[in-house]
């Protein structure tokens, strides 16, 4: 982790301003829109070159829409994606056209969840991770496996393993293909999309170490998308917590391990399993279910679900605000009470 410090005078490499993305709800024959689900609600952060965010959350909390978003690989609803290019330009990425957004697709690529479906399994590896050379006007096939080479031995794979299919690797090997492919056209960004979430937990430490190792060789940034706050708190140099679409609490990864101010947050540190059979288990167990996104509560969301909840939290939705120098918090009582 050797993120600069986020006090810097450089802009941010990416700073999303208030995403949103609304998928509608439609009935009848004529398909009239009825409802909508709120999957992102108005997200905000920064990411500084060179840094890692982590990106939070259950399942069904958002995360992976909003990094889907910020790829364009889905078009958002509102709000901005302000991205630094290569050269220096400040673009919206949300407001660019396809034809507009092409030229700045080499270098922003992702790392997807699932090494196996992400690949072609009809493609040799030499294809595959060159696919994405050829597309971008690398046309000599001598020139591509040579990129190709390189960047398997970038990740830890044999050069003359190109000429293979994927079947014919282990799940560990599939995802460091699958990295050499998103490296392919020398990437400032990459979303990883849980990208060791399938992987045994032997193979997981080798594939973050890889990460951190790549990082730091080649200056990537990372937005790291996961549920396994223990991957995450060995990778991230900040985490951003997402709870039904919306961002309650962004701080650096000490902080947000050792002085959570959300409630939520607090619960998911308390339900991280201690590596000693001597420590009893804290109780991290949340009453209640989690709110639909198609109709969410009044107030605060997370409302119906906190002990420490208010009249005040019923009926007002806290603004996402800054409590201690670079810690934000969407929680009315946050610093009043300790969760």
């Amino acid at each position: 982790m050797n993120a600069p410090s986020t006090g810097t005078a450089a802009p941010p490499l990416l700073d999303v301003r208030g995403l949103q993305k609304y998928f509608p709800i439609t009935r009848g024959l004529r398909q009239r829109v009825v409802a909508q689900v709120r999957a992102v609600d108005g997200v905000d952060f920064t990411i500084s070159e060179g840094e890692t965010l982590g990106l939070v959350g259950e399942s069904g909390c958002g995360k992976t829409t909003a990094s889907r978003c910020i790829l364009r690989a889905i078009d958002p609803t509102g709000g901005a994606i302000v991205y630094r290019t290569r050269d220096g330009r400040t673009v919206d990425l949300a407001a660019l056209s396809p034809a507009a957004l092409r030229p700045l697709r080499a270098e922003i690529q992702m790392i997807f969840q699932d090494p196996f479906s992400s690949l072609n399994p009809r493609m040799t590896l030499l294809d595959n991770v060159g696919e994405p050379l050829l597309v971008n006007g690398m046309k000599n096939r001598r020139e591509r496996a040579e990129r190709v080479a390189e960047l398997l031995r970038l990740v830890g794979l044999r050069p003359e393993f190109m000429h293979r299919f994927p079947h014919a690797f282990s799940g560990g090997q599939r995802q460091r293909i699958g990295i050499a492919r998103a490296l392919a056209t020398s990437p400032r960004l990459v979303v990883a999309d849980e990208p060791v979430s399938a992987l045994d937990v032997s193979v997981q430490a080798q594939v973050l170490n890889l990460l951190l190792e790549l990082q730091s060789r080649l200056k990537l940034t990372f937005l790291f998308v996961a549920h396994d706050l223990s991957v995450v708190r060995h990778i991230c140099d900040r985490i951003a917590v997402m709870y039904v679409g919306q961002l309650v609490e962004l701080a650096p990864t000490d902080a947000i391990f050792g002085r959570p101010q959300h409630p939520y947050t607090a619960a998911l540190m308390r339900a991280v399993p201690v590596p000693d059979p001597r420590v009893r288990s804290s109780d991290g167990i949340l009453g209640g279910e989690v709110p639909s996104p198609a109709a969410p509560p009044s107030g605060c969301y997370f409302h119906p679900r906190c002990r420490h909840a208010q009249e005040r939290c019923r009926v007002e939705a806290p603004a996402l605000r800054e409590i201690a120098p670079d810690h934000m918090t969407r929680c009315h009582r946050a610093g009043e009470v300790a969760f």
